[in-house]
């Protein structure tokens, strides 16, 4: 991995030059248009776990965000968020209730408290199945809030590739503008990377002017040097977005993992001059767990990287827990628990 600002403790193999973009369509500019394979850089990705451990152990410790600076963390942390819903009984009016919350994330009086009236909040996108794409992009329209749809096999990457690639045409087609796709994960453990790349290239393709989010799967590619391999490829082939998880496996988003996508992602972007964006996923419920998160995007990739454009979390209870939090820096008091559900 390149090694963070005073921090040598992991080590990537960049190319020396820098690397030619693929060519794309007017359309695509300011995206990441992705480059040619190249194994060597590839080959030479390396990670010192145990480093990589110990520095992703100190996220929570080396910065210290308090009262009105916290109450700031936790907004932007909001308008970061995908609000998601990916149930086996989701419903056109859970799907509808979730779009009102996105489009209103904060309540009304907590949002005046906090001096924030006059301010328009919503979350970063909203995530569900294709077969509630269309109930989504209605239920937003106007807003200005982009609906993502999983798709590609979600959440196993097992399905047949002709099928995956219908279902991101198919998604697109329907008004998401986004595209979460899952990676066949064998490709990793079996070191294919020509077939990843040629894998993530063809959901780029599918996608059209959709941006392409791709899910590694983290937990299911043992290693850290494969989560930064499987970066590094899945940002060639074109990723305008790599993820930690779908929310699936039995672990999801961890701060390691996350410290070693964040560097691959820097080394991308000094390699070739085009910046993509991350997105952890999975099991961030917690208020402190966005603030570990904003933290080391601040620290790894810079202020930028703080924005819904370059940095998303994934997540379906985290904005009831930072509307608890938020109330109690406004008022001194926890609400009751029911006041934040999520719909």
């Amino acid at each position: 991995m390149a090694a963070s600002r005073g921090h040598a403790d992991t080590a990537t193999g960049a190319p020396a030059a820098v690397v030619e973009p693929v060519a794309r369509k007017a359309d695509d500019e300011g995206r990441n248009p992705g480059c040619a394979l190249r194994l060597d850089w590839v080959a030479d990705v390396r990670v010192n776990r145990a480093a990589a451990e110990r520095r992703a152990a100190t996220v929570i410790t080396r910065r210290s965000v308090k009262n009105e600076a916290q109450a700031a963390w936790l907004v932007k942390a909001v308008t970061c968020t995908d609000l998601t819903t990916l149930n086996s009984d989701d419903t056109p009016g859970r799907v509808r209730r979730l779009c009102g919350k996105a489009r209103q994330p904060l309540d009304p009086d907590l949002q005046a408290a906090l001096g924030l009236d006059d301010r328009v909040i919503r979350t970063g996108a909203v995530c569900v199945y294709h077969g509630m794409v269309a109930t989504a992009v209605a239920a937003l329209d106007g807003s200005g809030i982009p609906v993502a749809a999983v798709a590609a096999g979600f959440p196993h990457g097992l399905s047949p590739m002709r099928a995956r690639v219908a279902e991101v045409e198919d998604s697109a087609a329907a008004g998401a503008s986004e595209i979460d796709i899952v990676i066949s994960r064998q490709h990793v453990l079996r070191r294919d990377w020509r077939g990843l790349y040629d894998e993530v290239a063809a959901f780029r393709a599918a996608c059209g002017a959709a941006h392409l989010k791709v899910i590694l799967g983290t937990g299911d590619l043992k290693t850290l040097r494969d989560v930064a391999r499987a970066s590094l490829v899945a940002m060639m082939a074109g990723a305008d977005f790599v993820k930690t998880s779908t929310g699936k496996e039995g672990v999801n988003a961890t701060l390691p993992v996350a410290l070693v996508m964040a560097r691959t992602v820097r080394a991308y972007a000094e390699a070739t001059g085009y910046r993509v964006g991350f997105k952890p996923a999975g099991g961030i419920s917690a208020a402190k767990d966005a603030l570990a998160y904003q933290t080391l995007m601040r620290e790894e990739l810079g202020r930028d990287w703080l924005e819904p454009e370059l940095f998303r979390i994934g997540a379906s209870g985290l904005v009831s827990d930072i509307e608890r939090q938020l109330t109690h820096f406004a008022t001194g008091a926890y609400a009751a628990g029911h006041r934040h559900a999520m719909p």
